[in-house]
């Protein structure tokens, strides 16, 4: 046998992983190999694959007679639509997909790649955790892994997507990247298993329910979302993909768009109702406005009260954030505030510009609020808002009362461009409340009190007050609203920031 055929039968050997039997059993499962998940998360033959040869270095526990090329893990590059980024998939019919020494210094290999090269990095989770047979190697395999992840935070995009267990200190890698996905009914991530729990805790509970898509999407917000199958997982990556920057360098991707910039939406004009306690979909508005109606929600199960995700206006990728009055009346929360935070600065990072729509009453009252730290939860999001330096553009479509209005990028945070509807209703509270406590002696007579809140509307929930002020730039029509938008965010395109030196902020955590 001469070298070529020797290399392709060494090849051949190592994209079988860990053998016929085991593939079987992985699709039994349901779910993909490692090398037939990158085919389709990749453009066609533009995976280049590395260190296809590299076998793990252990000898105890009889590992020195058991080596399978690569170690569990398929390491490379390729192109998304024709856009380059850096992968890495964990083939679970090798060892499980555990991480040894070697398996870990593949991934950081990669990770370091795509930060010199100003690529994203998208990891392919499937692994039964650190390799026990290597002990303490494998945990610092583990944390090289987790200090690349700190280097390339605000560097380049990082996604992961959990694609069967993911638990122990595995779970730590996700958690520190920007976006994390999750296949539903074959992927769970936790820190300690149901067995522990049961016998440290004396909790019963299955890996479903302590760690599931549900919970992590739902309960935790550890993920960012989750899908039903390895293929559809697989192909919105792709489609989130085409909505990020390649780096925080690499200015935001602008793709060809088939709709019209000015397009009017009378549609709009009616959708907000003329009872302020009746709630609308604010998700309509964001698909009416966006080009094409595409529009990618990250965190759609979790905190509903606030919306947050990606359009495209004029081609150009948009960071949406967007109170949702169909739930809890669009008030703001604990939840709804570290959702919104996170992903404003995210957006941020990148040089993502952010709109911001306003239909928000307030923050929730309560003691559950108060005592889980609503204060320091709020100031999150207004931090974040506050520090953000991309092109800010809001519009305040309703209700925006009191500190939850200071939170919602107002002015006086930074906003560059500030609109607001005819509807919108701009003070410290509502009329009803200001009332009672304003004209407190009057509150038995019930022609008095209909005239003070009268008196209050015209004077205080009027969108003019805040554009007398200089507050709102402009109050426009609903249906317009596409077009101001996108001529706003033209207008901000060149926006240079001039912010004070500082080795990095104190965010309230």
């Amino acid at each position: 046998m001469n070298v070529i055929d020797q290399l392709e039968e060494r090849r051949a050997q190592a994209r079988l992983g860990g053998g016929e039997r085991r593939i079987e059993s992985q699709h039994a499962k349901g779910k993909l190999t490692a090398r037939e998940r990158l085919e389709l998360l990749l453009d066609p033959g533009s995976f280049e694959e590395f260190d296809m040869f590299v076998k793990h270095r252990a000898v105890d526990f009889g590992m020195d007679e058991k080596h399978i090329p690569g170690d569990g893990v398929v390491t490379g590059w390729g192109t998304i639509n024709g856009r380059k980024t850096f992968v890495f998939a964990q083939d679970f019919t090798v060892f499980g997909g555990s991480l040894s020494e070697t398996h870990a210094k593949k991934i950081c290999k990669i990770q370091t790649m795509a930060m010199k090269h100003g690529a994203p990095i998208i990891g392919l989770n499937d692994s039964g955790g650190a390799r026990i047979q290597e002990g303490v190697a494998s945990l610092a395999g583990y944390t090289d892994v987790f200090q690349n992840n700190i280097k390339a935070s605000g560097v380049i995009p990082q996604i992961s997507v959990i694609m069967g267990p993911c638990a122990g200190g595995a779970v730590y890698s996700p958690a520190l990247t920007d976006f994390t996905f999750m296949v539903r009914d074959s992927s769970y991530m936790f820190l300690t298993g149901p067995d522990v729990l049961k016998t440290v805790t004396n909790e019963i509970v299955t890996a479903e329910e302590l760690g599931g898509a549900k919970t992590h999407t739902s309960k935790s917000s550890v993920a960012d979302g989750a899908f039903d199958n390895d293929m559809e997982a697989l192909a919105e990556i792709r489609r989130l993909f085409d909505f990020l920057p390649l780096s925080n360098r690499s200015g935001v991707p602008c793709r060809p768009f088939y709709d019209e910039h000015d397009r009017v939406i009378d549609s709009l004009d009616t959708l907000v109702p003329d009872n302020p306690n009746i709630p609308y979909d604010m998700k309509e508005l964001i698909l009416k406005i966006a080009d094409e109606g595409d529009f990618f929600e990250i965190q759609q199960d979790f905190a509903k009260n606030i919306v947050t995700g990606f359009i495209r206006l004029e081609g150009q990728s948009i960071g949406v954030v967007a109170n949702q009055p169909m739930v809890l009346a669009g008030c703001l929360d604990s939840d709804a505030s570290r959702k919104a935070a996170r992903f404003v600065r995210f957006c941020d990072a990148f040089d993502i510009p952010l709109l911001t729509l306003v239909d928000v009453p307030g923050f929730l009252p309560g003691t559950a609020q108060e005592f889980g730290g609503v204060i320091k939860h709020g100031a999150k999001l207004l931090y974040a808002f506050g520090e953000a330096s991309v092109p800010k553009v809001t519009v305040i479509t309703r209700k925006a009362y009191g500190g939850a209005y200071c939170v919602m990028a107002p002015k006086h945070l930074g906003g560059d461009v500030n609109y607001a509807w005819p509807t919108a209703q701009i003070a410290v509270m509502g009329a009803k409340g200001a009332v009672e406590i304003l004209h407190r002696k009057d509150l038995g007579d019930t022609d008095k009190t209909a005239a003070h809140i009268a008196d209050y509307e015209e004077k205080f929930l009027s969108p003019f007050r805040a554009a007398e002020l200089g507050y709102i730039d402009e109050v426009i029509q609903p249906r317009g609203t596409r077009k101001r938008i996108c001529r706003a965010f033209s207008l901000l395109a060149d926006k240079a920031a001039d912010t004070p030196w500082k080795k990095h902020d104190n965010l309230p955590l």
